[in-house]
């Protein structure tokens, strides 16, 4: 995710997205320092910097996204920060738990003896090193393993503004410059030699537990970027192309990158699935629970559909790769928990602005602090210089920075492991607000395979002729009525003849031209609409069985008025399993349950009545187009945070237009670029789980956030009134950090209910 990566094929002028790695970066005033530089560069529309993942996302509008990279890459150098290589970022997070810890290691091992003095005191020991022992011990850990904050806080004082490094470097440096002084003005007035009390201790503890808490931060966040990496390294490696010579069919290793459609790959039992694909040959059961969650293993045989990334089990399979590299689920899948994890959660946006102003007051407490003491406290320039350095070191804004991102990091990477795929941080944030949920009916709430249960041949025709002109006019469509049909066409070994001026008329029927005379498949609603009259007991008959009930009608020459009508259809789709329990669950949580269908009333009542929604909740004969302002009409002006759960190309307008789309993966490719939220698998559970991870990390980041500010509204006065050492200061803005690291990793320990 930190390496530099821009989308590929824009159109020319068009807009572009580019994620940078930075290095460096320590709080959240070096965000806001990065973000500000970013946005300076000409052609960046939108950059937004987060502290967790050590990145930016940059949205550009150019024709030479090449030039974009240098540009940035310039720009946050010049920021003084490091922009990351691929190659190194990748490197930094493949790390063991150890990396980085030698100038940790070296800056305690040289500040313990500084501070074991101090230890004797509460034993009424008192003694002290050599003050030209404890300089040599001191110096290597200020000037040479501190050095980053040198560095770093020149490059924000220079810049105009603050951050962590540029008040650590000031308070360690008040301390170690304080202890030469009072070495020296002793040497002047001392002839005994006697060792005056220094401070070198303060100056190094100080900077070896930040560098521990930097150290810590930084293990953790690769704890929380471990979902990116688990699915990365379910790529295999090589795959098994099968290639013909004559007769012979030939078996050869080739890398995974050499893999294209079409190839014929042999998967071997216990080996992951090299690509997506579809079962030529063979019988097994597939893995898929790193992909959906579903922990069970899935039947696979000829004909199905093979996720890349997924285990087979006990059989060998020959497959046709369908899809590759960055068209692949899995590459999407990455993608969307990369954009999750490297988006700007709302809440986010007020500390940035709270970071901007912050380490400005901090000095100015600071420097009240010291004149304070001096001039109202009457105590010596060296304890109230001491008191200040203890205000600067506990004020370091690093939980500030880190409260939210590293939370939207553990959220998503829960939710990807259990099946669910968060596409931003505002619909993680957003989730728990929800208080009425609308499904779509058919895919959603119901299996999607609805069945010709019934067909009533009322004119002409018998029931083979029926169906027969029925497959014609479907045939070719991907409605799951029109699969049906074609299903039980098939099932009676009928063909379908041929159909011209075909038109599918959205939310109604389809009609074409058949043996030069105009048919239709017509809804109820249509019928009406062409002033068809139907025998109204037979349609009862069918409504009263909760079927969708679709007519045949042989339309006049002009295809604009009925002459007949040959046939009703009736149709039944069964709940998905676990719909009516889905369902519950969310009631049982407060939320109000709709349902939004572009069937008949009666149908549509039957089904709500099956899975336990109310039928004041029921809104049906609702037309593609119009599904958008249902949802609109459900916010009831904002007063409602409304969801939406779909599956289909028409309920896109629907999902976008909610407070928070939730798509299932079975459906299409539109759907799942509208909503927020994808569900890997089917199971309607994973509704009510993705509200409930939602209230998780939002909780997490509140908790986060509390602790952040605690820590520097009760820290800074005790540190002003002089109650808090500069080593107890650094000892408790170092665990301020850690502690909202481990706090947010807590997520990482939910369960799938």
């Amino acid at each position: 995710m930190n390496a530099t990566s821009i989308d590929t094929a824009p159109a020319p002028g068009a807009a572009q997205t580019l994620d940078l790695g930075i290095g460096g970066m320590t709080c959240a005033s070096c965000v806001s320092r990065v973000e500000k530089a970013l946005r300076q560069v000409p052609g960046v529309q939108e950059a937004s910097v987060n502290l967790a993942t050590e990145s930016a996302r940059v949205r550009w509008s150019g024709d030479d996204g090449a030039d974009a990279a240098l540009r940035l890459r310039r720009a946050v150098r010049q920021a003084g920060y490091e922009p990351r290589s691929a190659e190194a970022t990748q490197a930094e997070a493949e790390a063991g738990p150890w990396a980085g810890f030698g100038p940790v290691a070296a800056a305690l091992l040289l500040s313990f003896p500084l501070v074991l003095p101090m230890m004797g005191m509460p034993f009424g020991l008192d003694w002290m090193l050599p003050a030209w022992l404890q300089l040599l011990l001191a110096a290597p850990v200020q000037f040479v393993l501190g050095a980053r904050f040198y560095r770093a806080g020149w490059h924000a004082a220079r810049a105009g503004t603050g951050n962590m490094d540029l008040l650590v470097a000031l308070g360690t440096s008040a301390a170690f410059g304080l202890s030469l002084w009072l070495w020296w003005r002793a040497s002047l007035h001392d002839a005994h030699g006697g060792e005056p009390h220094l401070y070198f201790e303060a100056s190094s503890v100080v900077i070896a537990l930040v560098l521990l808490g930097k150290w810590l931060e930084a293990r953790a966040k690769r704890q929380a970027t471990s979902a990116i990496r688990a699915l990365q390294q379910l790529r295999p490696e090589t795959a098994h192309l099968l290639q013909s010579r004559g007769r012979r069919t030939e078996e050869s290793d080739v890398p995974l990158a050499e893999v294209m459609v079409g190839d014929r790959l042999a998967v071997r039992p216990g080996e992951r699935i090299p690509a997506d694909s579809r079962v030529l040959e063979g019988e097994s059961e597939v893995d898929e629970s790193m992909l959906t969650g579903e922990p069970l293993p899935v039947a696979k045989s000829a004909g199905s559909r093979l996720t890349g990334g997924s285990v087979n089990g006990a059989g060998r399979l020959v497959v046709e790769v369908l899809a590759v590299g960055t068209e692949s689920v899995l590459a999407r899948i990455i993608r969307l928990v990369e954009d999750a994890q490297a988006a700007k959660a709302p809440i986010q946006r007020l500390v940035d602005r709270v970071a901007a102003v912050f380490v400005p007051v901090v000095l100015g407490l600071a420097l009240l602090t010291l004149l304070g003491w001096l001039f109202l406290g009457g105590v010596p320039l060296e304890t109230a210089l001491i008191h200040a350095v203890a205000v600067l070191v506990i004020a370091c804004p690093c939980a500030l920075g880190l409260a939210t991102p590293v939370a939207v990091m553990a959220g998503t990477g829960v939710a990807a492991r259990h099946g669910i795929l968060i596409k931003d941080a505002t619909a993680l944030e957003r989730a728990h607000r929800v208080d009425t949920v609308a499904f779509d009916k058919t895919g959603t709430l119901t299996r999607g395979q609805p069945q010709l249960s019934r067909l009533d041949a009322v004119g002409t025709l018998d029931d083979g002729q029926v169906l027969r002109i029925a497959a014609t006019l479907q045939q070719g469509s991907e409605h799951p009525l029109a699969r049906a049909v074609m299903e039980a066409a098939n099932s009676r070994g009928l063909s379908p003849d041929e159909a011209r001026e075909v038109r599918a008329v959205p939310g109604r029927g389809i009609r074409a031209v058949i043996d030069g005379a105009p048919w239709a498949l017509a809804s109820l609603r249509w019928c009406e609409e062409l002033g068809a009259v139907l025998p109204a007991e037979k349609v009862e008959a069918l409504l009263s069985t909760g079927s969708s009930v679709s007519a045949l009608l042989r339309l006049d020459a002009e295809g604009e008025r009925v002459k007949a009508i040959e046939a009703l259809l009736g149709f039944t789709d069964e709940p998905k399993p676990g719909a009516a329990e889905a369902v519950a669950a969310l009631r049982a949580r407060g939320l109000r349950v709709v349902m939004i269908s572009g069937d008949n009333a009666r149908a549509a009542q039957a089904l709500a009545r099956r899975v336990g929604i109310a039928a004041e909740d029921v809104r049906a004969q609702v037309l593609p187009g119009d599904k958008a302002a249902a949802v609109a009409a459900l916010k009831e002006g904002g007063a409602r945070v409304v969801a939406m759960v779909g599956d289909g190309a028409n309920d896109a307008p629907a999902l976008a237009a909610a407070d928070v789309g939730l798509a299932m993966a079975n459906g299409t490719d539109v759907a799942m670029e509208a909503a927020g939220i994808t569900l890997m698998r089917g199971d309607l559970a994973l509704v009510e789980q993705a509200f409930d991870l939602s209230a998780r990390t939002v909780a997490k980041i509140r908790q986060n956030l509390f602790w952040a500010f605690a820590y520097n509204v009760v820290g800074i006065p005790f540190a002003a009134f002089g109650l808090l050492s500069p080593v107890v200061a650094g000892a408790a803005m170092a665990a301020s950090s850690v502690s909202v690291m481990a706090n947010a990793l807590l997520l990482k320990r939910s369960r799938s209910r």
